[in-house]
């Protein structure tokens, strides 16, 4: 196990192999922990009655499995080269050109912090009342956002010592969540049950919200990944990982609302509402479930939030801005229903603006630089390797306009019928790739010229 007798000294320079820690199970375990999660159960929720069961669990393992393979890839850049994501961007986007994608993705990684504390109390809440009849969400939603930060400052040494528990635990109550209601409520019904036949989300959005689930990971996977032991532990341990959670939560989701409409009652993700009432005990286990998943993905969250700040700020202490920013995320948090209301328009915006990054990333660091980024210079500087035009690419920055704008005109504006976050991707992929090469073509034709004279 981790050693965690002291706070985390995490910092955005490469990791040496000696001293990474998470083997095959650990980035298994981080990965489920970090998607078995409330946000990604009410994501299947989204999906029943609008199309049917089964319908629904095939949308999710197809989007599931095309959304993971971008994630594995950016996850295994960090792993490569040792370096947390946002600091990765350097490497396309400038030395400089880096700190505006770094800030945003600060933001909003505080902004789902928000949502997962709220959620994480709503659900310590539950628990809490079955046993005792006591309900404070306010005081749940604090004492979730302490346990967090004190995770947290211990660094990724402390992450990896609660994700294999958490990750451990979810998984076994799970199934006991899923057998109980698979023994309660009647399967067959569910299975036979008919598809909305106004349905708000078809079956193409559903798949891209699916995969926009998986992307929305992307800003924060090489935070996890550069501690990988090797690459295939990161490859195979990410794509399996992510793939189990997202199939477990989702399908989840999609179970629990389905029996909530059968049933007559208001539609819910939440497997405590619907088992409670007829077992409280179980009913404890399900709010226990829902709480220890968005302890989990609140505890990444907030780490990469910090990271990405160390992105900006490198020479700050680690557990200082984690600190800082556990507090304000407690604050946020208290919001409450505001956050639920708007966590659709929430994961549009993560794609509107960080689906380009990502595309931009991996196309730079594969296809541009042949898989071939220098780390220690990145990180320094020294030899203004990645300076381009006063530190910032600005052929990066117009891929990323066209890719964000096309982003958010097909999203809110004139949403397209199969959705935007895999046309996003890559549009923006091949409008950097042809700048970058257009680009190269005019600086030797200008050389060739200024030779020929």
């Amino acid at each position: 196990m981790a050693n965690i007798t002291s706070f985390g000294d995490d910092n955005v320079r490469p990791m040496s192999m000696n001293n990474r820690s998470m083997n095959l199970f650990s980035t298994f375990s981080l990965w489920v922990g970090a998607n078995v999660v409330v946000t990604t159960v009410f994501t299947g929720m989204l999906l029943v009655p609008d199309m049917t069961f089964f319908t629904a669990l095939a949308v999710i393992l197809l989007g599931s499995l095309l959304g993971t393979i971008p994630l594995v890839l950016t996850g295994n850049i960090g792993t490569r080269t040792g370096l947390p994501t946002m600091i990765l961007t350097r490497g396309a986007f400038g030395t400089r050109g880096a700190l505006l994608p770094s800030a945003v993705n600060t933001i909003i990684l505080i902004g789902w912090s928000w949502i997962q504390a709220y959620m994480a109390g709503l659900s310590l809440d539950h628990a809490v009342k079955f046993l005792t009849g006591y309900s404070n969400i306010n005081l749940f939603t604090i004492f979730t956002e302490i346990a967090v930060v004190l995770i947290i400052i211990y660094g990724h040494r402390g992450i990896e010592a609660t994700e294999r528990l958490i990750a451990t635990s979810m998984l076994v109550l799970s199934v006991i969540v899923f057998g109980y209601m698979f023994y309660k409520f009647d399967l067959g019904n569910l299975i036979t049950m008919e598809a909305s036949k106004s349905p708000a989300i078809t079956v193409m959005v559903g798949f891209d919200i699916v995969v926009a689930t998986a992307f929305s990971w992307m800003s924060s996977v090489s935070d996890f990944n550069r501690n990988c032991k090797s690459e295939k532990v990161s490859i195979i341990g990410t794509y399996f990982g992510y793939i189990t959670a997202t199939l477990v939560a989702m399908g989840l989701g999609a179970t629990v609302s389905g029996f909530s409409i059968l049933g007559n009652m208001t539609q819910t993700y939440d497997p405590t509402m619907l088992i409670g009432q007829a077992n409280p005990a179980l009913g404890f286990i399900a709010a226990i479930v829902i709480f220890f998943s968005v302890l989990s993905t609140n505890v990444m969250a907030l780490y990469s939030a910090t990271m990405s700040y160390l992105a900006m700020f490198p020479k700050h202490s680690f557990w200082i801005p984690a600190l800082v920013m556990g507090i304000i995320s407690t604050i946020g948090a208290l919001l409450k229903d505001w956050l639920l209301e708007h966590f659709q328009n929430f994961l549009l915006m993560v794609g509107t603006l960080f689906i380009p990054v990502a595309a931009i990333l991996i196309v730079d660091y594969y296809l541009l630089k042949r898989r071939n980024y220098d780390a220690a210079e990145i990180v320094s500087g020294e030899n203004m390797t990645y300076w381009y035009t006063g530190g910032v690419n600005y052929l990066a920055y117009v891929a990323y306009i066209v890719g964000a704008g096309f982003a958010y005109f097909f999203s809110y504006i004139h949403p397209l019928v199969t959705g935007s976050t895999i046309w996003t991707f890559l549009l923006t992929s091949v409008v950097y790739w042809g700048l970058m090469k257009l680009g190269r073509v005019s600086v030797v034709a200008g050389d060739s010229k200024k030779a020929a004279v």
